[in-house]
């Protein structure tokens, strides 16, 4: 890890000390992943057998999990693993459930009434990646909050295995949110796919789920081109730690390697105002990550990541905010009198007893957040994501004579005069 002093760094040291891994080879992704989704929507299945024998070196006899997928699944999950996804699955509906949002209704004037209404979003396309390691906790994260929102179809993509078939954690972990279909797919051409539609994968009105940089592009360009609707950009996972002399340098340095070991493109970084845990935390992650069985993994995203010494505890904040992490653990005494500081983050943890990884799994919070910054204008996964909320209003001959001079004084000063006709017309009906 690079080693820092932020108050000697100027102003395009500390951009640059703050650039994700990603940034540095985004065209070199995006010329790439506009030529596989315009190969899916060109050649649709035949695309997809192609392409993931290109990259996943497997040829799909089925693209679609079978019924006979779904049993062998079930039988070769351990019982503890299923327990404890149940389990998740459980605190995770509880967690979104509680937040979930309601339509309401107002008299806006006399004889003016309006309201809203939350309607699911009809079709909705999950991605659960399994590149270096299969996440069936992420198909609880996405799964959970769509059964809850009621969404009529949920199909999901996840990468085969060698052998071809889906992992049997994941397919085990879908079923027990009530997903029943299930495509052997990955990378952007599984995101082509649920955008455009093919023979065997329905075309989506919006897609979710984290991914690498292939996936978190593909999602973009789909939602650019106005082919379906997104989440959010969740791409490389990233975790910003703020830290004082009082924290355990021992948890701190495991932190942190709990998110480089996701991928060599992800990031950590260290705010701290002690120089003494700064050291700590830098001898603490080479002797864990040494004893990692994905240590290259690891250590390749070390070397992206930053220890970074502040002089205040203020400034790690402001760096925080600017940065804008996908998971921040407030390592401190006092961490939830520091909670107003944070402006921009996707899920924080605080104090010494959260690790990011009770996120990840079985807290309750949803683990599928905005990375790369995004986090300044992104929220995480919930249910609301899954719908869609729709207006309705009526007025009276009441209501339009109590509110149509508005209108009409408006519309004019807009130039849009059969606006304003609409509404004079009725309010001569009345009059």
């Amino acid at each position: 890890m690079n080693r820092l002093n932020w108050s000697e760094l100027n102003e395009l040291d500390r951009a640059e000390a703050l650039q994700r891994p990603v940034q540095a080879v985004a065209a070199q992704t995006r010329h790439a992943v506009a030529a596989l989704i315009a190969q899916v929507r060109a050649d649709g299945d035949a695309a997809l057998r192609e392409i993931t024998a290109r990259f996943d070196r497997v040829q799909l006899d089925d693209i679609e999990v079978t019924a006979a997928e779904f049993e062998a699944a079930e039988q070769a999950v351990a019982v503890d693993l299923r327990a404890a996804m149940e389990e998740a699955a459980a605190r995770i509906r509880r967690f979104h459930e509680a937040g979930m949002s309601q339509g309401y209704a107002v008299e806006t004037a006399p004889g003016v009434h309006c309201e809203r209404m939350i309607r699911p979003i009809g079709r909705v396309g999950l991605y659960v990646p399994a590149g270096s390691a299969p996440l069936p906790s992420t198909a609880l994260m996405l799964g959970v909050p769509a059964a809850l929102a009621g969404c009529p179809q949920v199909v999901l993509c996840t990468p085969p295995r060698a052998d071809g078939s889906a992992d049997p954690a994941v397919l085990v972990a879908a079923r027990l949110t009530g997903v029943q279909r299930v495509f052997k797919l990955g990378g952007a051409q599984a995101i082509a796919a649920m955008a455009h539609g093919t023979a065997s994968v329905p075309a989506c009105d919006k897609l979710f789920g984290p991914g690498n940089s292939f996936v978190t592009e593909a999602k973009q360009q789909v939602a650019q081109d106005g082919s379906v609707a997104i989440d959010m950009p969740a791409g490389p996972s990233e975790v910003l730690v703020i830290a004082d002399a009082g924290a355990n340098a021992a948890f701190v340095a495991a932190d942190l390697l709990s998110q480089a070991e996701h991928g060599p493109d992800s990031q950590v970084l260290l705010l701290t105002d002690d120089a003494a845990l700064l050291e700590a935390v830098e001898a603490e992650v080479e002797r864990q990550v040494a004893l990692l069985p994905r240590e290259t993994i690891a250590r390749r995203a070390l070397g992206a990541s930053r220890l970074i010494l502040v002089d205040r505890l203020q400034d790690a904040f402001e760096i925080s905010n600017r940065y804008a992490p996908e998971h921040l653990i407030l390592a401190l005494r006092e961490p939830r009198a520091w909670l107003g500081q944070v402006q921009a983050a996707g899920s924080v943890f605080l104090g010494d007893y959260t690790p990011e990884a009770l996120g990840d799994y079985c807290s309750g919070t949803n683990h599928v957040l905005p990375t790369a910054g995004a986090a300044r204008a992104w929220s995480g996964v919930s249910v609301a994501s899954f719908q869609n909320t729709i207006s309705v209003q009526s007025a009276s001959a009441e209501g339009i004579v109590a509110i149509g001079g508005c209108a009409r004084i408006l519309a004019s000063a807009e130039g849009l005069d059969a606006h304003e006709r609409a509404v004079a017309l009725r309010m001569e009906a009345v009059a």
